[in-house]
């Protein structure tokens, strides 16, 4: 079983990834942040490393995928192949932030690897304001993310609310975490509990 969650930067993956693998005892794959060599370059020199960092993460996350399914275990999954290439080169496209020639290469090794793996068996949205996203990427104080502006989230949400408007992969539950605070209130928590087992007994 696949169950992945999705969400701006900042909007709590890895957090509820945590909290969901300790209460269901799945197995969670975090994304790789610590160890990119990209992420520092990348928020400090936008278009000379985005090329990089996309095709980095495609690949990171394309063997994931591919764990996961040879695994047979439960395993939940914190942000989606989808989410690089629907949300992010997109949007590093759009911005001139990413060459014509660089985004076709990029868009085209998507589309093989979409086709070699499959969707996640749920997919669990977290919808998030920008101010709410701009207090928790401040709160974590992580050093590259101390550039990333109001405008460059903005154009995230919406890419988001997009591709969410249009999800047909599977089953999708959406969290608003501008309302329900699973970090720090156990009563919200098990809102999201109740809606995940509702899901999941419907779904195996």
């Amino acid at each position: 079983m696949h169950i992945a969650i999705a969400g701006n930067i900042g909007a709590g993956k890895t957090t509820l990834t945590r909290l969901l693998a300790k209460h269901f005892k799945w197995e969670p794959h975090f994304e790789d942040v610590v160890d990119n060599p990209y992420l520092d370059d990348f928020y400090h020199q936008m278009e000379r490393w985005s090329f990089n960092l996309q095709i980095y993460f495609l690949n990171s996350r394309f063997r994931q995928v591919l764990q996961i399914r040879e695994s047979g275990k439960k395993i939940i999954q914190d942000r989606t192949i989808y989410e690089d290439a629907h949300i992010f080169a997109p949007n590093l496209h759009a911005m001139g932030l990413m060459t014509n020639r660089d985004f076709q290469n990029y868009s085209s090794l998507f589309e093989l690897m979409e086709s070699l793996v499959a969707p996640p068996d749920m997919l669990i949205y977290l919808r998030s304001s920008i101010p709410n996203l701009v207090k928790q990427i401040h709160k974590r104080g992580r050093e590259y993310e101390n550039s990333i502006s109001i405008d460059y989230l903005s154009r995230l949400n919406e890419r988001y609310e997009a591709w969410i408007h249009d999800y047909t992969k599977g089953k999708l539950l959406i969290i608003d975490v501008d309302v329900i605070d699973f970090v720090n209130n156990p009563e919200d928590l098990g809102i999201i509990l109740n809606r995940i087992d509702a899901e999941l007994n419907g779904l195996f």
